[in-house]
């Protein structure tokens, strides 16, 4: 979770630099630290755990890999 709430306050604040110096406007660069970012936190957080189960089903199937070749 540490990882995450790091990615996260990197995340707004590159999103609200990009955006107030694209645009001029600290609204629009407050709005988007806050739209944009909060979505890919979200996202970012289940990739993580999706990612560690695609990992965890790698180790797996190695370990299993030698068993099945003894046979």
């Amino acid at each position: 979770m540490n990882k995450t709430l790091s990615f996260a306050a990197l995340h707004f604040t590159v999103a609200f630099l990009l955006g107030w110096l694209f645009t001029g406007s600290l609204l629009v660069g407050g709005a988007l630290a806050l739209v944009e970012p909060a979505c890919n936190t979200v996202v970012f957080h289940f990739h993580e755990k999706v990612w560690k189960r695609i990992e965890r089903r790698r180790a797996r199937r190695s370990a299993q890999a030698p068993a099945a070749m003894a046979l």
